[in-house]
Formats: structure tokens, sequence, C-alpha cells
């Protein structure tokens, strides 16, 4: 796909208005789950981080800005969104390497590196098992074309030991999430995201580590929306969730402090 313009942009905020993304008017764009994933991270200062299909960079400049002096870096497919997140991290004073790269075929260069976190936010559905969008970015972000395998094949690979895997996906695709991380990665952990109380979760957050060996953990769902239902045009995420996107806080998972 070629270059943005200006013209098939947009800039939008999120955090609070403390991150300020581009992203394309007609194409893919970022919603809550980014967000969220972000929030999800146990990251610290000096650490160093990778997101494996970046896009603009929504997840990995989300966590950048909710934690200080980090090493990021990250791998996206289309050229024209790793341009993208380029921009959206120079704009706003976060320091974050793109490659446009395949993730299945990495550069020399990230092949030789180890991080303390990966994240990924993996297209959702499985090839052919949806209705293809018209805009070809979208296309790519949404429909499976790498195996969901893959992504965390080579998220294993790139972290270092004891290092952390976050990845947000449907919950239908939990049994294939888990199954690419036996004999690579341990410590598991899913933390449900139900729409609200009485609703079956929709996606998951799955939580793994490098050399882990502790017990698998299902976690209670966190419910991102008050009620019932939806009653009003405005908003009615939960206080918690509330935080995690207009504040930028951190999403505290069960028996975090």
């Amino acid at each position: 796909m070629t270059a943005f313009t200006d013209t098939d942009l947009t800039c939008n905020d999120f955090l609070g208005g403390r991150l300020r993304l581009w992203q394309p008017r007609d194409g893919y764009r970022a919603g809550v789950d980014p967000v969220l994933l972000a929030a999800a991270v146990p990251a610290s200062p000096g650490q160093s981080v990778l997101e494996l299909g970046c896009g603009a960079g929504a997840a990995v400049l989300c966590l950048g800005t909710r934690v200080p002096d980090l090493r990021l870096t990250g791998v996206e497919l289309q050229p024209a969104y790793a341009d993208l997140a380029r921009r959206n991290a120079r704009e706003n004073g976060i320091a974050l390497s793109v490659h446009a790269a395949d993730l299945a075929h990495l550069p020399s260069e990230l092949r030789q590196l180890q991080f303390d976190h990966v994240i990924a936010n993996p297209p959702y559905y499985r090839a052919g098992a949806h209705s293809a969008a018209a805009d070809a970015g979208r296309r790519v972000a949404l429909g499976e074309q790498t195996p969901l395998a893959a992504w965390i094949e080579t998220a294993a690979r790139r972290l270092a030991p004891r290092g952390y895997l976050h990845v947000i996906q449907r919950a239908d695709r939990l049994p294939d999430l888990m199954a690419a991380c036996t004999d690579r990665l341990g410590s598991l952990e899913i933390l449900p995201l139900a729409p609200r109380v009485g609703r079956a979760a929709e996606l998951v957050i799955l939580r793994a580590r490098k050399s882990g060996r502790a017990a698998f953990r299902l976690h209670a769902p966190l419910i991102l929306h008050q009620g019932d239902r939806h009653e009003r045009d405005e908003d009615s995420y939960a206080p918690a969730v509330s935080d995690v996107l207009r504040h930028g806080r951190p999403l505290r998972w069960p028996g975090q402090p």
C-alpha cells in the first residue's frame, strides 16, 4: 500500500490527551484493545519492549507514555503503518525503533536481541473466517496471514529469560494461544475481558513467561462497562477501566499489588 498523506489521516487523543496518534481515516484504527494491552504490562524504567505488529504504534506508545525510559522497538508488516508509527513516536517525543518487516522473517539485527517484554495484538480472525475489509490495511490487521503459532514462536525466541509476553486476542482463539505456548512459555495467566456483568468474555489477555514454572491461572473477568446494558450515548466504562483509558493507569491483575 502507498504512504499515507495528511488528508488520509486523523489525529486522535489517547490516555486523556497524554498521547496523540495519527491514524488512517479508512484503514485500521486502534480502539481500546491496544490501550488495555499496554496497561497490562508490568514494565519498569530501563527495560526493553518489542511489539510484534505495532501498526501505527498505539500499544507500544501507550506503554511508553505510562512508563518512562523504556527501550521500545516495533515490527510492522505494512510499511505505510511503520512510517506512521515512527511519526507518532517522533511527535509525542517517545524514542521508538520501528522495523518494516515480516515477524516470521525478522531482520538480522533484531534476531540478535532479547527483550524483557514482548507484546502483540495479532489479527483476530483466522484466514477466511470473516468478511474481508475493503481497505487493504484493515484487511491485513484483522485477518490472519501469519499463523498465530508463529507470533508466539517469534515472541518466545525474542524474550530474555524470565521475560514476559502479553497478547490480547479473541476469547475463541484462547485454545490456539495456549497450544502455541506449550514447550515455549510457562506461568500462563488469562485475564478475560467481559463487556458487562453476566456477559461472556469476548477478549482475553494472555500473560506468559519465558522459563516460567508457576501453575496456570484463570482469573475472574475484568468487567469493562457498568450496568447490564448500554443506556446512553456517553461511555459507561467501569472506574478501573476508565482510569486505564483516560488517565494512563496500569491495569492491575488480580492478586497484583
